[in-house]
């Protein structure tokens, strides 16, 4: 993803927020923090900073509305993975499959560590935006859920938007910054599905490092054999 293929993206948040506003950044916050469609906060709080320096609105307004929208968001896809659950064993295609097993180590994981990493994900571009459905899967509490998305979207929201007000007219500079960011996200996104169609497909088990699937009863041949001829 380069800043061309977001340019549009780019042109509905700056319009959206310029026309409607707060609203339109508690709107736009809740999308970004459920994923889907991809926004990213990172173009989205900058131009609020900027629209606080041309007096718009005031920076605390804008910071305790842009928290709002992503908790809001946050709870949304929390939701959708914690009573989604029940179905995750049912679906897929092929060998692309989750089972129970899978969701136990989900469970176990948030169990041990998943304040820190609700908290911690938070931080990283993109993959805040996601890191909740897995926290619904495994029922981390709501409560800590809550507490630990807000201690990690406070500083990110909080430093975007005064990067915003620092740069002002300029504060599309730091989207130079998010370019290398998109290209490896997008070589990530890429290869997932790929390596996710080689899955489905039966040539790849979904395991971590990833092996090859070996047919029953096939028997490799080595390459300086040839295999015996059948008599006629």
């Amino acid at each position: 993803m380069t800043f061309s293929l977001i340019g549009s993206i780019v042109a509905l948040i700056t319009y959206v927020l310029a026309a409607v506003g707060l609203t339109g950044l508690f709107a736009l916050m809740i999308v970004e923090s459920f994923g889907i469609p991809p926004i990213p906060s990172e173009v989205i709080l900058p131009f609020a900073g900027f629209l606080v320096a041309e007096g718009a609105f005031s920076f605390g307004d804008a910071l305790g509305v842009s928290v709002a929208g992503a908790l809001v968001g946050a709870f949304v896809a929390y939701a959708v993975g914690r009573w989604g659950r029940h179905r995750l064993a049912d679906l897929g295609i092929g060998g692309l499959r989750l089972r129970a097993s899978d969701l136990d180590r989900f469970d176990r994981w948030f169990a041990l560590h998943g304040e820190a990493t609700v908290a911690l994900t938070r931080l990283l571009p993109f993959v805040r935006s996601y890191i909740s459905y897995p926290a619904g899967t495994a029922r981390m509490p709501p409560w800590r859920f809550g507490l630990y998305t807000l201690l990690g979207t406070l500083p990110w929201n909080l430093g975007l938007l005064y990067a915003g007000v620092v740069l002002g007219s300029h504060w599309s500079v730091i989207l130079a910054y998010v370019q290398p960011l998109d290209l490896a996200f997008a070589a990530v996104l890429v290869a997932g599905v790929i390596y996710l169609g080689l899955v489905a497909a039966g040539r790849l088990t979904l395991s971590w490092p990833p092996h090859r699937v070996v047919r029953a009863g096939a028997a490799p041949v080595a390459p300086d054999e040839t295999p015996p001829s059948t008599p006629p």
